[in-house]
């Protein structure tokens, strides 16, 4: 079982969280398959992998998507993602 861990933080402080769990055939189809679900449960424009968000990830399956990362405004000052469980 694949579990992605999604929190939007505001001023240091967590204001939504939610857990997405998938079972797709590889491990970047499960993280961009839980990304998009989580980018439409909460009307959320897809934000945009930058070099620095693969090499996070890539280190310690977290990493965190500011303003930079988003095309549209948003509400917040990130979104973070965290494997919770593979």
């Amino acid at each position: 079982m694949f579990r992605l861990w999604g929190r939007i933080f505001r001023n240091t402080h967590m204001i939504k969280d939610i857990v997405i769990e998938r079972e797709d055939d590889t491990r970047t189809h499960r993280v961009l398959g839980a990304v998009d679900e989580i980018c439409r449960i909460w009307d959320l424009g897809r934000p945009v992998w930058l070099d620095s968000n693969i090499a996070d990830f890539k280190k310690r399956s977290k990493t965190r998507f500011t303003r930079d990362n988003f095309i549209e405004q948003i509400e917040f000052d990130y979104l973070e993602i965290q494997v919770i469980e593979e």
